[in-house]
């Protein structure tokens, strides 16, 4: 899983080098397997400005430009058609590589005439699709500067490899909540409490499995405008390895990305009836999912469906023919809970891993969807305009957190090492545990994003990923006992 460093610190106030990151998480049990400096991509690219521009003298297709770094002029032969005097633009130097190349920039003679550079398109930076021309930029950009200062390409980007068990550790809040803990700094998530709770009316919401699904949010805004999402949400995706599609989309895809709250939206106007029916399929049936592709539904099969037909496979993926479209101006906004195991069953029998069922196999958090609900009709109205006219949450089986009993003695035991009853309710209250003591023990409530967190030894476990593996002596004898009956 791709994380942000600077997305993280939006979330807890850690200033240290990003290499001192990886090395804690990788302490607590999040081993990051590598690590890409963004802007490396960009060495030796800037903003520099076309001086001059006139055919070239052995070539129709080719004009031969004059451009400036700020420091010096270069003579480059450029291929694009809309290459033009006084443009400012993105400037390889010789020496620099690509993003979207293999080679590297040379000086070299193109059709006897020296080139000393390159103007790039945003394709060829690896920051869009569009080839047809070189990326013409503001003419207030000053030229020199660096290409990865421009594009806010100055992250750091760690991939850490997610041990099936760390649920919660599959977003960039649940990352934070860990270094928090072990830097003991704060952790702050964004403030959904000026969303309200209004129940919407436009459209009933029916969960018929409640042991599948036994949480369903729907929420309703009306008179939005689909449209390309701004550059910093953009970036936010591109750094977490998602494509941004459009500012509907994009926002449910960087809630996801931000709490690990998975979430899709409705085109309303194809809800047919008003209605939404969260069932199993009944009978194997075929449909199209939004990759364009048929899939047979096994009748086990969770499904989302309106009052006629199928219109997503719960958790999985949605349908294409209730999808955002640029002409959508009314959707239904859904944050669910599922049930690990159904997805699990879904996605194996379908082939098909998303990351969706990538999170939602593993466990979400049936607490935070209301939450996730809030923050994406906050960003929705703010970035795509519109009215939210309410909610609906259907919460039939609740989950509650659950406790475990710790006793301090068996810590000592297990670990080898005295750790103070203070420190352990220190690092258990920032790792979200509600610690109380009963009888002479701790009685620990586990909040529901810990879902892997149910015994004494898996609460032992947590205090000594934030405590410090390192600090736990290596026992240079063991014993071993053997109990049974001999001849």
């Amino acid at each position: 899983m791709k994380i942000s460093y600077n997305w993280l610190k939006e979330y807890t106030p850690i200033d240290v080098a990003p290499e001192e990151v990886a090395e804690k998480l990788t302490a607590t049990g999040l081993e990051v397997e590598g690590m890409e400096m963004q802007a490396k991509k960009f060495e030796g690219i800037v903003i520099g400005k076309v001086l001059t521009c006139e055919k070239h003298p052995n070539a129709d297709k080719l004009s031969l430009c004059t451009v400036t770094d700020g420091d010096r002029e270069y003579s480059v032969i450029c291929g694009a058609p809309n290459v033009a005097v006084g443009q400012v633009v993105f400037f390889a130097r010789p020496g620099a590589v690509i993003p979207d190349w293999e080679g590297v920039i040379e000086k070299r003679k193109i059709r006897g005439v020296v080139s000393e550079g390159m103007i790039c398109s945003y394709k060829e930076l690896g920051i869009g699709n569009d080839h047809s021309g070189i990326a013409v930029i503001e003419d207030s950009v000053p030229v020199g500067t660096s290409a990865a200062e421009y594009l806010g390409q100055t992250d750091t980007i760690l991939e850490i490899g997610i041990t099936p068990n760390r649920m919660d550790a599959l977003s960039h809040v649940g990352v934070a909540r860990d270094l928090a803990a072990v830097y003991r700094t704060t952790l702050t998530i964004p403030d959904v409490s000026g969303v309200p709770g209004t129940r919407a009316t436009a459209v009933r919401v029916v969960i018929e499995d409640p042991e599948l699904c036994p949480r369903y949010c729907a929420g309703i805004i009306e008179g939005i405008t689909v449209k390309e999402s701004p550059v910093w949400l953009q970036r936010r995706l591109l750094a977490a390895g998602m494509r941004p599609l459009n500012n509907i989309v994009d926002i449910t895809n960087f809630v996801m990305l931000e709490i690990g709250q998975p979430m899709h939206a409705f085109d309303l106007e194809e809800i047919r009836g008003r209605e939404i029916h969260v069932c199993r399929a009944g009978t194997e049936q075929k449909f199209t999912t939004l990759d364009e592709k048929e899939r047979v539904i096994h009748p086990d099969t969770l499904l989302i469906c309106d009052a006629e037909r199928t219109l997503a496979i719960a958790g999985v993926m949605g349908g294409e023919n209730s999808e955002i479209s640029e002409n959508t101006t009314t959707i239904l906004l859904e944050s669910a809970y599922f049930t690990p195991s159904s997805v699990r069953r879904t996605s194996k029998y379908l082939g098909l891993s998303t990351e969706s069922s990538y999170r939602f196999e593993r466990g979400a958090d049936p607490n935070m969807v209301d939450w996730a609900l809030k923050r994406a009709v906050e960003l929705i109205v703010e970035l795509a305009g519109g009215t939210y006219t309410g909610m609906i949450d259907e919460y039939p089986i609740k989950i509650a957190p659950w406790d475990v009993d710790l006793r301090l003695s068996q810590v000592e035991r297990v670990l080898g090492i005295v750790i103070a009853e203070d420190e352990i309710r220190d690092i258990l209250a920032r790792l979200g545990v509600v610690v109380n003591s009963k009888d002479g023990v701790l009685r620990c409530t586990i909040p529901t994003f810990k879902a892997d967190v149910t015994r004494e030894i898996d609460v032992i476990e947590e205090i000594a990923r934030i405590h410090g593996y390192d600090t736990i002596p290596a026992q240079e004898t063991g014993e071993a006992r053997y109990v049974g009956f001999f001849d």
